[in-house]
């Protein structure tokens, strides 16, 4: 028998109040008391205006990350009996609060009161369309009638000025290591946090019902070496060490712990790999992109945003920006939950209308790796 899986309800949650940009230092902290000296220009590339944090300025977490996916998919019911009936849960994060048990665990235990099949994904930002595409795989091979995918990031905690003062009081570790000046100070005024969800079912249901076309994935890591990376430290040849080949002090005081992206490598790859996964995603899927009535693009700063443009139109792949969407600017950057929160808003700001072909277009730069997928409205 032929399934069909449909998106019938989505949610978004963000903790606390929007902050904004001369605010941020108050929520992360001053390192070594004094202002960053990279912030005004990232904020400028990146073009947020405002984001959250499960922070108050105390530096204290407020929520943890399965509170925030829990807070998302509870948004997705009326009520316990109708919650009650989810037979799959999928979850992606970047960050989990704990190593073990795995993150879905703890989302299941603090979300419902029945057993139910779960399965954790990770990754860095594409792991949502990974957790998205389990989902979905389940509903569509029926072995379940319906799912519910969760993604959800935590990451200001790791940004707080107080783990980066021992490094810093290693001043010697600046001129040796100069990324840690700017590849690591950088990305904490690039990352935020929040949640987001989608309700799979095998049977349209609700007043918005979004077939699941198709979702292809794709990893370029046999073409590069690792561009972003945590709990390790990139060699010389590109390869990585991992933390347990570190005594304790090195972890400090070579910020083994913290995240760090390539900020070159990057640069140079990541847009032209996002246009061959596209391409390479539009060929499979055989969709015309003139049919395609909304894009959503995610992208980790409005620096990137020319860029895939032009690199599409380099490519003569139609994906004017006219039919773009994104709110990058007014919720930041919340990695893997970035486009699900975005299309939640899509669906409830946008006349979407029986016809209308979304597509989630997903880079992730950990090594590479891209989705694409194609939603339709009936």
């Amino acid at each position: 028998m032929s399934l069909e899986v449909f998106i019938t309800k989505t949610s978004s949650y963000f903790p606390n109040n929007p902050v904004g940009n001369d605010e941020m230092e108050e929520y992360l902290g001053l390192i070594d008391d004094h202002p960053s000296r990279v912030k005004s220009i990232i904020l400028r590339q990146n073009g947020i205006k405002t984001r959250y944090y499960a922070l108050d300025k105390k530096q204290r977490i407020t929520h943890t990350n399965v509170e925030l996916a829990s807070s998302a998919i509870n948004k997705l019911f009326i009520s316990e009996d109708e919650k009650h009936k989810v037979q799959f849960l999928s979850c992606a994060t970047s960050m989990p609060d704990q190593l073990i048990p795995s993150h879905a665990s703890m989302v299941h235990g603090a979300t419902f009161d029945h057993s139910l099949e779960t399965a954790s994904l990770s990754g860095v930002c594409m792991t949502s369309l990974m957790a998205l595409k389990t989902a979905w795989m389940s509903v569509l091979s029926g072995n379940s009638d319906n799912a519910v995918c969760a993604a959800s990031e935590l990451i200001s905690p790791t940004m707080l000025s107080r783990f980066f003062k021992e490094e810093m009081e290693c001043q010697h570790l600046v001129e040796e290591y100069p990324h840690l000046a700017f590849e690591k100070d950088f990305l904490r005024f690039m990352l935020s946090d929040g949640a987001a969800a989608l309700l799979l079912k095998n049977v349209p249901d609700g007043e918005i019902n979004l077939s699941i076309d198709w979702i292809h994935t794709f990893s370029y890591a046999n073409r590069q070496p690792v561009c972003m990376y945590m709990w390790a430290d990139k060699n010389d040849d590109g390869s990585l060490t991992g933390w347990k080949s570190f005594e304790g002090r090195e972890l400090g005081d070579k910020s083994i712990w913290s995240l760090k992206q390539d900020v070159r490598q990057l640069n140079e790859y990541g847009i032209p790999y996002f246009v061959d996964a596209i391409e390479a995603a539009f060929a499979k899927g055989k969709v015309d992109p003139d049919e395609i009535t909304y894009v959503i693009p995610h992208i980790s700063s409005m620096y990137f945003y020319k860029r895939l443009d032009e690199e599409l139109q380099k490519r003569n792949i139609q994906l004017p920006t006219d039919k773009w969407f994104t709110n990058l600017t007014w919720v930041g950057n919340v990695g893997a939950v970035s486009p699900f929160t975005a299309l939640d808003e899509l669906i409830r700001t946008k006349p979407l209308k029986k016809g209308d072909k979304i597509v989630l277009l997903v880079p992730e730069s950990g090594r590479f790796s891209y989705g694409v997928a194609l939603l339709s409205c009936i």
